[in-house]
């Protein structure tokens, strides 16, 4: 685990006043590795402190930085009018981003603004035209009480490529749009839904439109347009409910961001009984999935995947669960990847020191573990012997509560497994 560092001294008034004038120049790096830092430690000058030195000792090279939340609140001061007027910067988590950036710059820290869409409570009860309404009136309530904005509705778009611009101007080279889609509650509560502007305009048309928008209306800008979506989507046919659809957004960004987290997916997918205890084989597979179409699509953009740092159900993720992730990730030709974890605390066990790895690391994969040197002796030597528990296209009914992961805490990939699988020995 990253260790504490001392707490650093407060900036002086010369220095913030240096910083406020100053511009920023964040040179992408050719792989992006990187964990997600919520609000609380992006404020936090001794959590920036300890991460940044983690990334200084390990080939973690970038952070992902909450600037809105699904909460709704902004983490940093704002000039938007609609911002303020709904109350969005009544919780300060980041008093300055520009002293942020300028700690990230100097810890050599590739920053990436993450803005959650259409969760925000706050601008739904300010604004409840531009929630997804109830076709009995008023603003429609999901099965856990959660109001959603419309992802068709104009304003909605302009509202968040505001923030996204505001936080661009100040410094950050990339913007990552997250819950960029429609709402996954079961069907008995989605019959009350209705979506204002939906009418002959399938919802991944909704998604696409958005994504191509907001490139457009950053453009002069120069950052780069990221995207997170479900795990499933890259190997689900259709849009599971939400939207979706891997051929129909990969175009319109520069990087999609699939959440392949294993403790997300229903038992039986892709013929694993216990997904979760094959850290390296589901990462792999659903990625695997995506190149494949994503070769199909031209100027597609790239892959870039969410990895799991975080405990949810048996095996307790520890360094070879995330390891082997990491690894799923390289096996396939993609060298980026990020990690989350809820509380922004990682497993520096798992990450490769700066100077590589005194020790051959281990990593899980057949359920056992391995060092890394032999995943090919195990990898597809397991039979799966059973069905998934769910088969098709849609997740409606699949979700539990929660926000420990980004877009939501769902476990929805149901994409049918084979009830007994073997495959050829991979290629080194």
């Amino acid at each position: 685990m990253d260790s504490v560092a001392p707490a650093p001294a407060p900036p002086t008034p010369e220095e913030i006043a240096r910083e406020l004038d100053r511009s920023f120049h964040f040179a992408r790096p050719d792989a992006v590795r990187g964990l997600y830092l919520n609000a609380w430690s992006a404020g936090s000058r001794r959590r920036i402190a300890a991460l940044s030195e983690l990334a200084r000792r390990t080939e973690v090279n970038a952070f992902v930085v909450d600037i809105k939340d699904a909460t709704g609140y902004l983490s940093h001061p704002s000039e938007i009018p609609l911002a303020r007027d709904i109350g969005a910067t009544g919780e300060i988590r980041v008093p300055n981003l520009r002293l942020l950036l300028a700690r990230l710059e100097e810890a050599g820290v590739y920053p990436i603004a993450r803005i959650v869409i259409v969760k925000d409570p706050l601008l739904a009860a300010a604004r409840p035209d531009l929630a997804v309404q109830d076709t009995a009136g008023g603003a429609w309530i999901d099965d856990q009480g959660m109001v959603w904005l419309n992802a068709y509705h104009r304003d909605v778009w302009d509202y968040h490529i505001a923030i996204a611009r505001e936080v661009a101007e100040i410094g950050f080279p990339e913007i990552q749009w997250d819950y960029v889609r429609f709402p996954d509650a079961p069907r008995s509560a989605m019959r009350r839904a209705w979506f204002p502007g939906g009418v002959g305009r399938p919802r991944q048309d909704a998604i696409r439109e958005f994504l191509a928008y907001s490139r457009e209306r950053l453009d002069d800008l120069n950052v780069q347009v990221t995207a997170d979506v479900f795990g499933v989507t890259t190997s689900a046919s259709g849009d599971v409910g939400i939207g979706q659809v891997w051929e129909s957004f990969i175009d319109v960004v520069d990087v999609a961001l699939p959440m392949v987290y294993p403790s997300h997916y229903w038992r039986g997918s892709f013929g694993y009984e216990e997904p979760n205890a094959h850290p390296y084989e589901i990462v792999r597979e659903a990625l695997e999935h995506g190149l494949r179409r994503s070769a199909r699509v031209p100027n597609a953009g790239a892959t870039r995947p969410w990895l799991q740092d975080f405990t949810l159900g048996p095996p307790r993720y520890e360094a070879p669960e995330v390891r082997a992730q990491i690894q799923a990730t390289y096996d396939v030709g993609i060298d980026e990847w990020i990690l989350w974890n809820p509380g922004s605390r990682y497993t520096e066990e798992a990450l490769e020191p700066v100077g590589g790895f005194a020790e051959e690391p281990m990593v899980r994969i057949a359920d056992q573990v391995i060092p890394v040197s032999r995943r090919f002796e195990l990898y597809d030597t397991t039979a799966a012997v059973v069905e998934p528990e769910a088969v098709g296209d849609s997740i409606a009914g699949d979700s539990i509560a929660g926000d420990s992961v980004p877009g939501d805490s769902i476990r929805t990939d149901t994409i049918p497994g084979r009830a007994v699988r073997s495959r050829k020995p991979p290629s080194a």
